[in-house]
């Protein structure tokens, strides 16, 4: 494992371009390989997770041409995934968001075919009925694990469509489902508890799918075949948090970030920032709107400020859900007690990330408790330093760095090459905007 030592950063100064969305390129490389025509992608992220879905497509019957600037995808079509040459295993390395969305995609195979999904040890730990047992209400046919894990075996059959109420708002979930659903008869929809990101309905209804979203119902119906030319993935609010957190909690720091996708599902984090006291100037999507087809892009304007507790509450979990680690960071540094609710879908990701935050931190001088939903983290008024075990998780690799360069003394961040997974440039960005 890498160890990377983050000293204490006098300011941070400059301009960050952000890195593409992750969860865009993946289901960017879902819909082009789904698409009649081939189709041009650019600003796709190359990470491990990202190449893990290019590599998934490729043995789905996709021509993926490598350009300069560009990717070109030619892909099977929506009904004709390829079976992989003696039906072998499709492995989607770490990546959660790849093995839920194709699961939708080739469960409603019309000509049969039989795929086998399966990723690393921490893929094989995180909970897939969750979306096996909605899709199987569709008539899907899926095997798992006992406790429904992977590996997946899927099994390509005719669909019909019904109604999902989703217990915990989850886009991977529903995106399935919307993918499913546009192969099966009839009309599939999902009540959601909370919104959650939405960047398939919008490729969808680009697509050409009849995409309707009416309160907290979305729905499609049957589609033959999608039509799309070109899908540009603009920057990564999730990735982008980490250098803005930085920034807000460094004094003397001033920073501008390019390119961020301000679609109003992904910008949760920053709406709270804002309201513990971080400076941060942009044209964000206003939360709630119809449903629109194109993916809004911004530039946002981010200094240091003084910060304030706040509470978290469920209803903002799900559009936020990547960041909250960064929340709990700058409560260590804010007035008072900082509260987040309703995020036990935490303990489902890379790692635990409630227990892995609390006990990372806590090794670096905050004062703060796991709660069975969340965290309760008590402003300090900083952090003192030291070592923090990054567990395989790329979002607490990057915490770690960030809480360095906010500390009195440093810290050393073990598995720092986990951060490839989503953020690849990730240490040299930072490199760049403190001047080390």
């Amino acid at each position: 494992m890498t160890r990377r030592f983050f000293r204490p950063a006098p300011r941070l100064r400059g301009t960050l371009v952000a890195p593409p969305d992750k969860s865009l390129s993946h289901r960017a490389a879902l819909l082009a390989a789904m698409s009649a025509e081939p189709v041009r992608v650019t600003g796709y992220l190359h990470a491990e997770d990202t190449h893990s879905t290019l590599r998934a497509v490729e043995a789905l019957g996709t021509l993926v041409q490598e350009r300069p600037d560009e990717l070109v995808l030619r892909g099977p079509g929506l009904r004709n995934a390829a079976e992989p040459e003696g039906g072998a295993v499709i492995d989607v390395g770490n990546a959660g968001t790849l093995i839920r969305l194709v699961t939708g995609w080739l469960a409603g195979q019309p000509g049969g075919g039989t795929w086998t999904l399966d990723g690393d040890a921490s893929i094989r730990a995180r909970p897939m009925g969750r979306v096996v047992e909605p899709l199987r209400g569709l008539g899907a046919q899926i095997e798992a694990r006992a406790g429904g894990l992977a590996p997946l075996v899927v099994s390509g059959r005719a669909l019909t469509g019904a109604h999902y109420d989703m217990p915990v708002a989850s886009a991977q979930v529903k995106s399935a489902l919307l993918l499913a659903g546009i192969l099966a008869d009839g009309r599939t929809s999902v009540r959601e508890p909370a919104p959650s990101r939405d960047h398939t309905e919008r490729l969808l209804l680009r697509a050409g799918v009849d995409v309707r979203r009416e309160g907290d119902v979305v729905s499609v119906g049957c589609h033959d075949e999608l039509e799309l030319e070109a899908i540009h993935v603009p920057g990564d609010p999730s990735s982008a948090a980490f250098a803005v957190a930085a920034a807000v909690l460094v004094p003397g720091s001033r920073i501008v970030v390019e390119g961020m996708a301000a679609n109003w599902t992904r910008v949760g984090f920053y709406r709270i920032l804002e309201r513990m006291g971080g400076v941060v100037v942009g044209p964000l999507e206003a939360p709630g709107g119809p449903l629109a087809a194109d993916e809004p892009v911004c530039e946002l304007d981010v200094s240091h400020g003084p910060l304030v507790a706040t509470t978290v509450e469920p209803d903002e979990v799900p559009l936020g859900i990547d960041e909250l680690p960064l929340v709990a960071l700058l409560g260590c540094f804010a007035e008072g007690e900082t509260v987040v609710r309703g995020a036990q879908e935490l303990r489902h990701k890379e790692s635990d990330r409630i227990a892995t935050v609390v006990d990372g931190l806590r090794g670096l001088g905050a004062d703060l408790e796991a709660t069975p939903d969340g965290f309760v983290v008590r402003g300090t008024g900083g952090l003192e330093g030291g070592v923090l075990e990054a567990h395989g998780d790329h979002r607490l690799a990057m915490l770690g760095a960030v809480a360095g360069l906010a500390s009195r003394a440093g810290v050393e961040v073990v598995g720092m090459e986990a951060a490839a997974v989503s953020y690849p440039g990730f240490v040299e960005d930072l490199a760049g905007l403190t001047g080390s």
